[in-house]
């Protein structure tokens, strides 16, 4: 068994114009002094990363890592949730997906399109360079308008979107593959890989890619009504990445999963900061040391009430509270009886 690492933190909700959220040396000595051991970069965000340089540069990527580790924390890993999520757009969201973009992009979806696989390529190189084996993004979506089969879907439509979503995902996981990088998909609503069978079925048409993974949030399965718990054990061999994030979902007469359209704090289903929520993160932490996970546990903040700092520092003692130092022996060593072969033979009455 391993010791999971962590506490790690997200940067992405965190990172701003007024310090000390807006350089990478001022946001690492503040979530050191929160207690985060480690720190997952929004690689889209210049005023952190400069992703481009990265990809090209390993001094570039020693400097980023040692000035974090001189403030006392780890780069865990990068992120190219807003860049992956590119990768796939349905029409429908062209404009509201616009602005993830570059802004000599916009209105022109295949620019667009290509210009999102130069990211996630560039950040695969970068996490290479920074000596990173795990990167987390999103898989975008072509059949999300779809989800629900009202009008009745024509036959084919989603064998056709996943087989399109493979395609263009492929060698963006070849390159990860010649970069020894784990593609770790969060599993997210909005995505057309949203919860175990779709990521089942877009693995199938990756031909079982060793480099398509699955980063765990356990607060979209919870919203989702998904047994949690479960996915872990049948997912553990592609679980690489752990995002740390509470919800709770608590339908009335009036709203369900879907919320009415709802404002987040009006919803049904909603984000909470660590330990104000319903997820059972002691189940989590045990299956995670129980199944070698070997990662970091990496908070993410995304909560409808609280303040954010006031969630990251709590995040922080949280995590370090679930982390389990696992045993490297069995608590029942003491009353070893010291036997061997010829005595097992002996107990069992085999001659």
């Amino acid at each position: 068994m391993k010791t999971i690492k962590g506490p790690g933190l997200f940067l992405a909700q965190f990172a701003g114009d007024q310090a000390p959220f807006n350089s990478w040396d001022a946001i690492t000595k503040w979530a050191a002094d929160c207690g985060y051991k480690g720190v997952q970069v929004p690689s889209w965000d210049a005023r952190l990363f400069d992703l481009a340089k990265a990809a090209e540069s390993k001094d570039y990527c020693d400097d980023f890592k040692g000035q974090a580790q001189a403030n006392g924390v780890e780069v865990t890993e990068l992120s190219t949730h807003l860049q992956g999520q590119l990768v796939a757009v349905h029409p429908a969201y062209d404009a509201a997906f616009d602005g993830f973009a570059d802004p000599s992009v916009h209105g022109d979806p295949t620019a667009r399109q290509a210009w999102a696989v130069d990211q996630v390529m560039k950040a695969i190189s970068a996490s290479a360079n920074l000596g990173i084996r795990d990167h987390v993004t999103f898989s975008g979506a072509l059949a999300w308008p779809y989800v629900y089969p009202w009008p009745q879907r024509p036959a084919g439509l989603i064998e056709t979107a996943f087989d399109e979503l493979a395609a263009r995902w492929r060698p963006i996981l070849d390159h990860a593959e010649e970069n020894g990088v784990n593609i770790c998909y969060e599993i997210h609503p909005g995505e057309d890989l949203h919860d175990g069978v779709t990521f089942e079925m877009f693995l199938e048409r990756v031909d079982n890619h060793a480099r398509c993974n699955m980063l765990y949030d356990p607060s979209h399965y919870a919203l989702q009504c998904l047994d949690y718990l479960d996915n872990i054990d049948i997912y553990k061999d592609r679980i690489k990445m752990f995002h740390v994030k509470d919800a709770e979902f608590n339908p009335t007469g009036r709203q369900g999963v879907y919320s009415g359209y709802q404002s987040w704090v009006n919803r049904a289903g909603r984000f909470r900061s660590l330990g104000d929520g319903q997820v059972d993160f002691a189940a989590i932490f045990s299956k995670m040391a129980a199944n070698d996970f070997d990662g970091w546990a990496v908070v993410e903040w995304e909560c409808c009430l609280k303040h954010p700092e006031d969630g990251a520092r709590e995040g922080a003692q949280f995590v370090k509270d679930h982390i389990i130092r696992v045993t490297e022996r069995a608590f029942d060593d003491f009353a070893d009886g010291g036997t061997d072969e010829a005595a097992n033979r002996k107990m069992l009455g085999i001659d």
